[in-house]
């Protein structure tokens, strides 16, 4: 123990003396060795939460980001659906639509559920798109991603572009053909016959989002168009913008441009649902996690009591050396805000580790378990995606030392009211 020397009198708040008495509480010592355990947990688990809140919002994120940006990137902006008769003049709305600032461009498209089959005597559920190959190429998440075969020549061919995944599911490459059965065929004296065709697949691309690459068919719209009966017309024109966010400023002028009543959904309304449900998981998620940093924070506060408990004697003869009550409060603060922080730092430390290696972690986790974790067959996307936002870390951070902090305060406040007397008389 220091000596009456040590306390100067003139010494201000968190003088070297404080912290050095601070430091001491934190070393573990042998008849100490429960309480050292106590704090140890603490550490851990106010590591384990931050690290925990970070990697659990940053793969939320990253869900969130890279799912938009896959359904923006496929889908348009805005649909525009004919109200009053057929778009028979697509082209030239389209091309209307296309003069208006802030929009990228526009695509004609006729679109068709199907069922197709292929080598392996199966059939799956298909979207046929039918659209023209110079804008086919302006879809980038596509044209960008061809994985075997060209896109060249695809409006002057039978030739249709189908994804990775359901070129697996049907045993399929390029070169084979694969046939589409549609219920909206011919119509005959006995009925409405099945259409059924064989088209050669030219190329397969990979979108990276399971749902589009196992369902999307891109066909020319010239041959769609043959295919569902909709010679001459489009059905629907999708839009894509520059800034999706601001969708709602450009649906008057895109109206304006096409000179004809039309009916416009934007990608929010069409997804509305499914963002949602995102953004409910992604708050229950983290209110959940805070849990964890909110026990590890108890923990500090059972184990600073146990500390204070055991150093009754102490803190009396630091008292009667001349140790003001705030001084006490002060040394037992630092103790346990020591904890918070330092578990708060490691736990950045290790969510940052993780967030950037997330994929590779889960990797080895597949391999080693023998399973495929995150199936993109449930997940959507086929690789573990991790965004960290700066302000959500910092969120977490500071909530993290504030719950810390506060949890220091209650048994620094019973060591600073302690009687020096009592202390020493029981002692």
């Amino acid at each position: 123990m220091s000596s009456a020397a040590d306390i100067k009198p003139g010494a201000g708040p968190f003088s070297p003396f404080e912290r050095m008495v601070a430091w001491r509480y934190l070393r573990s010592r042998r008849k100490e060795a429960f309480i050292s355990v106590i704090a140890s947990i603490s550490f851990v688990g106010i590591m384990l939460g931050v690290a925990t809140l970070i990697i659990v919002m940053a793969v939320m994120n990253g869900f969130r980001a890279e799912l938009l940006t896959r359904i923006l990137g496929v889908n348009g902006h805005v649909v525009v659906q004919p109200i009053d008769r057929p778009l028979d003049d697509y082209a030239e709305v389209a091309a209307r639509i296309n003069d208006v600032d802030g929009v990228r461009y526009a695509i004609p498209m006729v679109e068709g559920q199907v069922l197709a089959s292929g080598n392996v005597g199966r059939g799956t559920g298909a979207l046929v798109r039918g659209l023209r190959a110079q804008d086919l190429g302006k879809i980038e998440l596509v044209a960008g991603n061809v994985r075997n075969g060209t896109l060249d020549g695809f409006d002057g061919g039978e030739g249709v572009a189908i994804g990775v995944r359901m070129a697996e599911t049907l045993g399929l490459v390029v070169g084979d053909a694969i046939t589409l059965t549609s219920p909206e065929g011919d119509v005959t004296p006995f009925g409405t016959v099945a259409r059924q065709k064989a088209y050669p697949v030219t190329a397969i691309f990979q979108v990276g989002m399971s749902e589009y690459d196992a369902t999307i068919v891109f066909m020319a719209l010239s041959e769609a168009q043959l295919y569902f009966n909709a010679e001459g017309r489009a059905q629907t024109i999708e839009v894509f913008v520059d800034d999706p966010d601001a969708i709602d400023a450009l649906k008057p002028a895109i109206e304006a441009a096409a000179r004809r009543p039309l009916f416009l959904i934007d990608w929010r309304q069409r997804n509305e649902t499914f963002f949602s449900a995102l953004e409910v998981e992604r708050n229950v998620m983290f209110m959940i996690l805070t849990l964890i940093v909110l026990v590890a924070a108890l923990n500090i506060i059972s184990g600073l009591i146990m500390l204070v408990k055991d150093k009754g004697h102490d803190i009396a003869i630091l008292r009667t050396m001349g140790a003001t009550r705030n001084a006490i409060l002060r040394i037992f603060v630092m103790t346990g805000a020591a904890i918070g922080i330092t578990g708060t730092l490691a736990g950045v430390v290790l969510g940052v580790v993780v967030c950037l290696n997330v994929e590779s972690i889960r990797q080895f986790f597949s391999w080693l378990s023998g399973t495929t974790l995150f199936n993109p067959e449930l997940y959507f996307l086929s690789q573990l995606p991790a965004k960290m936002d700066v302000g959500e870390t910092v969120s977490v951070v500071v909530m993290a030392l504030v719950l810390s902090f506060f949890a220091t305060l209650f048994p620094a406040w019973r060591a600073a009211r302690l009687d020096p007397v009592e202390a020493l008389r029981y002692e």
